[in-house]
């Protein structure tokens, strides 16, 4: 690659570590723990700047690449609940939806860059929904049938008995199951977009402080560990060494950078230093697990029988999917039928909005402070909340099985390449778009052998635990009354949705859809632990810094000092003119409480 000057530098990612700022960045999930000090980064790309067009795109295609090992998880996880088998039906599903992921994710990063937060912050898919989901799910009509049906009697094609007592196909048995998920994340997002829209979020964060945060996120990844002991059970061996691989990529080597060759019109041959391993740990460790599963199969060390252990671990079990998947397609509302909308299922999905509202509110400053710029104002934050609904909503009308959310991987990349462009996350938006219509991308994603997916979810659901306990650095943990909250609040979040699950017959009301509410949200883990912190943190005695609301609030001040109306206009006004006639009372227009508007356009 052939360049000069100071864009060079920019795509070389030629950066090292940020000298001003430290990030402890997560593997996949949370707000990542970021101080910066008074002086803001070098960066090379500031917030409006605009690299040229070829920078922009390896720089947007390398924060698509961060985000990939948060997105595959999301059907892997869900499959087993939705009754994707591991056969050709259930992984072309999880291709399909994988797709849809990237779809929807492109569509909501490009808005959010371009009209909400205006920040360069990505989106993906969420994990707080996960747990939600998989309470509806586990309800009694929706559990998966034990066996097909007789399968001469229909052509070859497996047919499925269906709990609900339908005869079903296999792409009808998922389908349902993906329907109705859809319908409660649709609906339930929608009070997301409400609380945007009307500028409820700052009353909401009075009663949220980060003793009621801590034990919902960690509930999060350790409410989910059976699905990595199911992935990882599939062939020990190599789960361990996928384990060993992202620890030693994402810890031990995370500060090693690689020289490589590089020529340029100006300087040459000469050797840049890269900090791909910082960026990519993910991406490395599946590389090489996903290599050692095709020695192993090549060498005929993994059986090829189907019912021993070790099977699954082969890299040709899924290979059809590759075959059959096709090359484009445009994911569509209704593309799995008609969204199913339940009581139970709104009302258990409400628990998630609220958690993902909470992670991105603190994701929206810990960008703003990387990037140099000013605090969040009131009407960018409202906007960005509900941008993040409208992309729940439509994720939800599409069918991917969960909402979206701001990746806290990619603030803290920006840290490591000094790049604060929002150009560059609208460029990475486009190729996620244009990558959720290509099906054989999500195909080869989906050929990922079990076994290093389990290992990957070993660490990046710890990871999501750490990241939620990590907010009771603002707590005083000294005080018995915060350790009763935060330990009351884990046990009976960890405690409740497993007895449940085992006595569904003891929750009788008399009326079925009263049953399905309370067993939906009594398995949700997130609902129980939050909500039991919520009620114990704002009822019992304790001081403002003592619950560490003094120190959480300050996070949305501005360290660096009060900053020009010129530099907030330039930062988070919209990129057209919003100077209307009653703009003052929208909470999403830079102009709202404003009582002489003057001129307010967007810089």
């Amino acid at each position: 690659m052939i360049m000069n000057g100071v864009e060079n530098d920019a795509f070389e990612l030629e950066s090292g570590s940020a000298p001003n700022a430290t990030v402890h960045q997560t593997v996949g999930y949370g707000t990542p723990n970021i101080s910066t000090s008074k002086k803001s980064l070098e960066l090379l790309y500031k917030l409006d700047d605009s690299p040229v067009w070829y920078a922009s795109i390896f720089l947007g295609i390398q924060h698509c690449f961060l985000a990939i090992g948060g997105l595959i998880g999301v059907p892997l996880i869900l499959a087993n609940g939705m009754c994707m088998f591991n056969d050709d039906v259930g992984y072309l599903a999880r291709a399909m939806v994988l797709n849809t992921l990237f779809f929807i994710s492109g569509i909501v990063t490009f808005l959010q860059a371009t009209f909400g937060t205006r920040l360069p912050i990505l989106q993906g898919a969420s994990f707080s929904f996960l747990p939600s989901a998989l309470a509806i799910l586990a309800l009694p009509h929706n559990r998966c049938p034990a066996a097909p049906l007789n399968t001469t009697l229909t052509n070859g094609t497996l047919m499925y008995n269906d709990t609900d007592g339908v005869l079903v196909d296999g792409n009808e048995l998922w389908m349902r199951r993906m329907r109705e998920v859809q319908g409660a994340i649709a609906v339930a997002s929608v009070m997301e977009v409400i609380l945007g829209l009307t500028g409820a979020i700052g009353f909401l964060t009075r009663f949220i402080g980060p003793l009621t945060v801590a034990p919902a996120i960690a509930l999060i990844g350790l409410s989910l560990f059976d699905a990595a002991a199911y992935n990882a059970s599939a062939q020990w061996g190599v789960a361990f060494f996928t384990i060993a691989c992202l620890v030693i990529f994402s810890q031990y080597l995370r500060n090693v950078s690689l020289p490589l060759p590089f020529f340029t019109r100006s300087k040459g041959c000469h050797v840049v230093h890269s900090n791909f391993i910082k960026l990519f740990p993910v991406l490395i460790t599946i590389v090489i697990a996903w290599l050692l599963c095709l020695i192993l199969t090549a060498a005929g060390a993994l059986p090829e029988d189907s019912t021993q252990v070790g099977y699954r671990a082969r890299t040709d079990v899924k290979i059809n999917v590759l075959i059959s998947s096709p090359w484009f397609r445009f994911p569509y509302p209704g593309q799995w039928g008609l969204p199913i909308v339940s009581v139970a299922g709104v009302v258990g999905m409400l628990a998630a909005v609220l958690s993902g509202i909470i992670e991105s509110v603190g994701d929206y400053y810990a960008c703003a402070r990387l990037c140099g710029a000013p605090p969040v104002p009131q009407h960018a934050l409202n906007r960005g909340i509900a941008i993040e609904g409208l992309g729940c909503v439509v994720a939800g009308v599409l069918g991917t099985g969960t909402g979206t959310t701001s990746y806290s991987e990619n603030i803290g990349a920006i840290a490591v390449t000094r790049v604060a462009s929002r150009r560059v996350l609208q460029v990475g938006g486009i190729f996620f778009l244009v990558v959720g219509m290509l099906g054989k991308f999500g195909a080869i994603l989906v050929l990922i052998p079990d076994p290093v997916v389990g290992g990957m979810f070993c660490v990046m659901f710890g990871m999501i635990a750490s990241v939620g306990l990590s907010n009771l650095q603002h707590v005083d943990l000294n005080s018995s009354r915060n350790l009763f909250v935060l330990g009351f609040s884990l046990f009976l979040g960890l405690l409740v949705p497993v007895w449940v699950r085992g006595n569904e017959d003891q929750i009788n009301t008399g009326v079925k859809e009263l049953d399905q509410i309370f067993i939906v949200l009594l398995e949700t883990s997130i609902f129980i632990g939050g909500a039991c912190a919520a009620f114990f943190d704002n009822t019992l005695p304790g001081t403002l810094e003592e619950r560490g609301m003094v120190s959480w609030r300050k996070m949305t001040g501005d360290d660096g000092g009060n900053r020009s109306d010129a530099e907030i206009k330039k930062a988070y006004n919209l990129p057209f003119s919003t100077n209307w006639r009653f703009s003052k009372y929208i909470p999403v227009l830079p102009e709202f409480g404003v009582k002489d508007l003057g001129n307010t356009n967007a810089v």
